[in-house]
């Protein structure tokens, strides 16, 4: 009995398919888990099952480069003049790292412009009762400042004829909307004259929503127009960036970040749910991945765990250029910025080091990813690849860029046109 060849390559090229979906359905889930976390818990993301919609195929993209996209700012500043001005004052404080304090500033700015208050700069707050820092200390004061004229009225310094102890605290969750602020906050704020605002995250899942109005630009500014490194702590970022690209001769400077904290994975695990979805994976695992997409071992890789750990042995066995922060920060800085009591630094060098190299690979789900993708975005660095266990031997990268790039449908692509 012959064999048609037609069926037989019909039945490869639907073999095929499957696979390629199979894996795209794993980028969603990677992008759309919840979070049930309140200001100040230190412990990381809480995964849970999602439920998964369908994406496109995209083109091969290559392992360094992605669909380049000419994106520029495209949100409408807003007008502090078209809202009415009252007297009263919000404060908020900056919590649990960079990849926080952008959503938690973009909530406060949208907060206080609806009131019509007058925000005041926030202090940073550690993980350990006690450790605080000044918003001067790690971001540039002046350009937040600057970059709000016109949006709200900033002050650095609560005045001193209110006190603390007055002011109402009030939870509001992430991505505030006009209507919660209309029922929840503003009542409050009129009876007590100044709120503090704590921000707490149902959800982890960035994408954009359906129409946009006045909220989404405000939020756009606050997001990706306010927020700079203070001198010094950009210096630190830079010079180890470029400390990377020297290492990376051999592919023309470029270099891979990978998100992959031990501490975190050994509390979560990473053996799948019943469908056999992940939300993280190991170093071993981000290996074999990146092998079988197709970086050779004169890759290098920074990982964003600070200080070695025999877990990622497996890693550098692959790759032996793979570096973590104690390696590559300048000698003079290391006392500083990775000695310290508090990983505030560190994980502020980790967020935008991750923001700034060519490919970027989560290990781990969850808002450090979300927001890493939306800073990419808008300087076009879009090569961010989510792992999976591949069956073969082999894998196009292009089967596995994150969702939120290949659907369009961050959050920041409604910043950035």
């Amino acid at each position: 009995m012959g064999v048609d060849l037609r069926q037989v390559v019909a039945g490869v090229l639907t073999l095929t398919m499957f696979v390629m979906l199979g894996n795209m359905i794993k980028r969603d889930h990677f992008d759309s888990l919840q979070e049930e976390k309140l200001p100040g818990v230190t412990e990381d993301v809480t995964f849970e099952n999602a439920k998964f919609d369908a994406t496109h195929v995209t083109k091969n993209i290559g392992l360094w480069k992605g669909d380049v996209d000419d994106l520029k700012p495209c949100w409408a500043k807003p007008s502090v003049d078209d809202v009415e001005q009252t007297g009263g004052f919000v404060t908020f404080s900056l919590t649990n790292g960079p990849e926080y304090h952008i959503s938690q500033i973009a909530d406060a700015v949208i907060v206080a412009r609806n009131l019509g208050a007058t925000l005041v700069i926030p202090e940073i707050r550690g993980s350990q009762p006690g450790d605080k820092w000044n918003f001067e200390d790690i971001y540039d004061a002046d350009v937040f400042m600057k970059s709000m004229e016109g949006v709200v009225r900033v002050v650095k310094d609560l005045p001193a004829h209110i006190s603390k102890r007055n002011i109402v605290a009030v939870k509001v969750p992430n991505r505030v909307t006009e209507d919660y602020i209309a029922e929840h906050v503003e009542p409050i704020y009129r009876t007590k004259g100044s709120i503090r605002l704590a921000t707490y995250f149902p959800s982890i899942n960035m994408r954009k929503a359906g129409k946009k109005g006045d909220t989404d630009s405000v939020a756009c500014l606050a997001m990706f127009g306010s927020l700079e490194l203070q001198p010094e702590m950009r210096e630190v970022v830079d010079s180890m960036v470029e400390r990377l690209r020297t290492l990376s001769r051999n592919s023309d400077g470029q270099f891979i970040a990978v998100d992959l904290r031990v501490e975190v994975l050994d509390k979560k695990g990473c053996q799948g749910d019943n469908d056999g979805e992940k939300s993280c994976y190991n170093a071993q695992e981000i290996a074999v991945f990146l092998r079988k997409i197709g970086f050779d071992k004169d890759t290098t890789v920074y990982v964003t765990e600070s200080r070695w750990d025999s877990s990622l042995d497996s890693l550098k066995d692959f790759f032996p250029k793979t570096y973590t922060k104690e390696a590559i920060i300048p000698a003079d800085k290391k006392t500083k910025y990775l000695d310290s009591k508090d990983s505030e630094f560190e994980k502020v060098i980790d967020f935008y080091i991750s923001s700034q190299s060519d490919v970027f690979v989560p290990a781990i789900s969850g808002l450090f990813y979300a927001n890493v993708v939306g800073k990419r975005i808008g300087s076009g660095r879009t090569q961010i690849l989510v792992p999976a266990d591949i069956s073969g031997s082999s894998a196009s990268a292009s089967n596995f860029l994150s969702s939120y790039v290949s659907k369009k449908n961050h959050f920041a692509y409604s910043c950035y046109c």
